[in-house]
């Protein structure tokens, strides 16, 4: 289904994004790009130190797929707001698996637009992120 922002309805659902399963080599890429080298996140030794029974998965990492969701649907043009709270930890071996619809129209800072409720989850079942988007339908 492609964003038509004359035809967007309350209801309407982006496609969803299943990602492959999360890996080591997954954390470590993301470490790098990111700059974000928490060692809870890379460091096995560490993580189990810290009362973790693995690595997991930066926070980021999930809201960054959520955030590439969206924008395979609506045009990043159109984003005016985004925002996420986080829910749970996403571990290794995890497939994460995003998800949004359009729950209300409304106007903001003086435009019509859309507000997309988001959530992403771990393997089809416990919620890691929720969270919404604004998007600009003019």
């Amino acid at each position: 289904m492609n964003f038509d922002p004359k035809t967007v309805k309350v209801g309407d659902a982006m496609p969803a994004l299943e990602l492959p399963p999360i890996t080591r080599t997954t954390l470590a890429l993301f470490a790098g790009a990111s700059g974000d080298h928490n060692p809870i996140h890379i460091d096995l030794d560490f993580a189990r130190k810290a009362g973790m029974k693995d690595v997991f998965a930066h926070g980021m990492l999930s809201m960054a797929y959520l955030a590439r969701a969206l924008t395979q649907w609506v045009p990043q043009s159109r984003l005016l707001s985004y925002g996420v709270r986080f829910a749970a930890i996403t571990q290794v071996a995890d497939r994460v698996q995003c998800s949004g619809k359009v729950v209300e129209k409304l106007e903001y800072r003086g435009r019509p637009c859309a507000r997309i409720e988001l959530t992403a989850s771990r393997n089809g079942e416990q919620v890691t992120l929720s969270g919404d988007a604004i998007v600009a339908l003019d």
